[in-house]
């Protein structure tokens, strides 16, 4: 399971021209999801998620997680963070897990999210084309990659 984590101040997704979810102050959470996923790399990112300390407290120190600022997560599907560039110029997408798998997994993550930090995240809709528009605070943009753990 891969991220993509963005600080934002705000952030929100629209399909086929209309605004389907926004958040203020928070997380945008660009989710990859392949295969051999299961409910260990799903708990570990969403505990690092909720505990990870990316805010700035009132030295403008990165001390504060999510909770502490009341801040909101916005999680989007995207395959694309399991792109494969390695031949020719036409990216591959093999180690994206199917939707059959994948769309259990991505509710799972949202599932264990949501009951970790006590709120419902906003979500775009797996599958769709969404257009994600967002104001990247810092800018901090952090990839976390549960294959990876660093």
């Amino acid at each position: 399971m891969r991220v993509v984590l963005q600080r934002v101040k705000h952030a929100s997704v629209t399909i086929d021209g209309k605004l389907f979810s926004e958040i203020g102050k928070g997380m945008l959470i660009l989710l990859g999801i392949e295969d051999s996923d299961t409910q260990a790399d799903i708990d570990w990112l969403c505990n690092k998620l909720v505990k990870l300390r990316i805010f700035e407290d009132g030295d403008n120190a990165m001390n504060l997680n999510i909770s502490q600022v009341d801040g909101e997560f916005l999680i989007v599907s995207q395959f694309t963070l399991f792109a494969t560039t390695k031949k020719g110029n036409r990216p591959g997408f093999t180690r994206a897990a199917r939707p059959e798998t994948a769309i259990p997994l991505y509710e799972k993550f949202i599932e264990t999210l949501n009951q970790l930090y006590g709120k419902q995240s906003k979500t775009g809709v797996f599958g769709a084309d969404m257009k994600v528009d967002l104001l990247n605070d810092g800018p901090v943009t952090i990839v976390m990659d549960t294959k990876n753990v660093e």
